[in-house]
């Protein structure tokens, strides 16, 4: 699946300049997990160009380098949170500049409350993660959430599974889009009501199928990268 999110990534533009990265905790060595070997573009990702990290950094399955920075990220992130098997994070077109406004989400839209009771802000200038003691941070900030917005940076989703994840991601990626183009809103979603779609949301993990959309969509062989 880690291959598959990937793909889903790559049809959707996003990473063209190799920016972003998802995580698989790897299920029997739970301290260690798969990314896409760097360089590779990501709709050209399958599962023979994955990479099996350790918890210092090192490849110790699959040919290729790593990001670097996935590294600082996701190995505190899943370190800090055992119950999160995924982690998803690029730079898009409205995540980034959302991201910029140094806020949470609002209720703004139905697909917004899947996020507004279950996210986070990094409020911080630590951009480039150049240690995982930058992740660290960033997974304290992140808690218990599903969404974590990192200030002038873009978006992060976690999941317990890839595809969770992944679908979060490309969900609060439209989210994001919602509050740049709609500014301020003139009628939000009141509490109550963003606590009963949250609940439906969550009572039907639209994350996840969200994915299986648009893994359908979007990534004609599928049966392939699967």
């Amino acid at each position: 699946m880690c291959a598959l999110g990937y793909r889903v990534f790559g049809a959707l533009r996003y990473g063209q300049m190799g920016d972003g990265h998802i995580s698989a905790r790897d299920p029997e060595l739970t301290d260690h997990f798969w990314l896409l070997g760097y360089g590779i573009p990501f709709r050209e990702a399958t599962v023979d160009a994955l990479v099996l990290v350790s918890p210092d950094g090192d490849v110790v399955r699959g040919g290729g380098d790593i990001n670097v920075a996935a590294y600082n990220i996701h190995a505190p992130i899943l370190a800090a949170r055992p119950d999160t098997v995924s982690a998803a994070h690029t730079h898009t077109p409205y995540g980034t500049p959302f991201s910029a406004q140094a806020r949470l989400m609002e209720p703004l839209s139905q697909e917004s409350c899947l996020f507004v009771f279950d996210q986070a802000l990094f409020d911080d200038e630590e951009l480039e993660v150049v240690s995982p003691i930058g992740g660290a941070r960033i997974a304290d900030a992140l808690g218990s959430n599903r969404l974590v917005i990192l200030r002038n940076h873009g978006l992060l989703t976690v999941g317990e599974t890839v595809e969770g994840a992944v679908g979060a991601f490309v969900v609060a990626e439209r989210v994001a889009e919602v509050h740049v183009k709609a500014g301020e809103a003139g009628r939000p979603i009141s509490v109550e009501g963003a606590k009963k779609v949250a609940a439906h949301y969550t009572n039907q993990n639209l994350e996840w199928h969200a994915f299986q959309w648009l893994a359908r969509e979007l990534v004609p062989d599928l049966g392939v990268v699967d």
